[in-house]
């Protein structure tokens, strides 16, 4: 079936003229212009505008949406696949809030109990799903999926003690780094009890008995090769991400 813009607009809750925009730079063009210069949109174009939508839903910008679209190895099935995954994993964490805020209201009316861990398990995963967009494919590579794995199920059980804690580990590392960077001495006692820090705060988030010297020098290198790990260090303070690889691997040493 064709449709027109307006015809293809009210079929879809987009406006004429965010289609017309689409139009404009590339993105979804129509079949056809008619006799009476009127667009015209067939089946490819509306199965097209489906597409983009479902992007447009997940937050991905339309320069990004073009790019993966217009892809020479683009795969409809295979993205299709994937959107389904990510609504999925974001109706999980919708219902997981709701659950949330429910049982808030059900504990403030002293209908019901709720424990401190309960009270932050929709935020952290939320804070999951975070990480995993921002590391999640390079984590993974580097790791493989069963020790992230493990690792998200570690942190989605933390209880709000255990958070604290791991809060408090990652705020002492870092301060005593900021000053071991000042002293300039990677191998000094400020540095290497910064690393030792650094290695408990691992430890909050890895599958028990997984920790490892070589491991540890492996996120001491991502902390530099990888430019948002080592943008978040610079932002301590200027060398930061390569005085902290330095001494993390002279804590590792044999």
């Amino acid at each position: 079936m064709e449709y027109t813009i307006h015809q293809l607009a009210q079929l879809s809750g987009v406006t004429v003229r965010t289609l017309r925009y689409y139009d404009q730079i590339g993105l979804l063009c129509p079949a056809r212009n008619s006799s009476n210069s009127y667009r015209v949109y067939g089946p490819s174009e509306v199965d097209l505008l489906q597409q983009i939508l479902f992007y447009r839903e997940l937050g991905i910008a339309l320069k990004d949406i073009q790019q993966i679209l217009y892809a020479p190895d683009y795969d409809k099935e295979k993205a299709l696949s994937s959107h389904l995954k990510a609504l999925l994993q974001k109706k999980q964490k919708i219902e997981l809030l709701i659950q949330n805020v429910t049982k808030t209201i059900s504990t403030w009316k002293g209908e019901t109990d709720m424990s401190d861990h309960e009270k932050f398990q929709g935020f952290q995963k939320q804070r999951i799903e975070q990480n995993e967009a921002a590391y999640g494919k390079e984590l993974r590579e580097r790791y493989g999926d069963p020790a992230i794995d493990a690792s998200n199920q570690k942190f989605q059980g933390m209880d709000k003690s255990q958070w604290e804690t791991a809060e408090a580990l990652r705020t002492q590392y870092e301060a005593l780094l900021k000053e071991a960077l000042q002293q300039g001495d990677p191998a000094g006692e400020t540095a290497q009890k910064a690393c030792d820090l650094h290695r408990r705060w691992l430890c909050m988030f890895w599958k028990d008995g997984t920790y490892t010297k070589k491991a540890h020098q492996g996120i001491a290198q991502m902390y530099l090769s990888d430019e948002r790990f080592k943008n978040y260090y610079e932002q301590l303070s200027p060398g930061c991400a390569q005085f902290f690889c330095d001494a993390i691997n002279l804590y590792c040493a044999e």
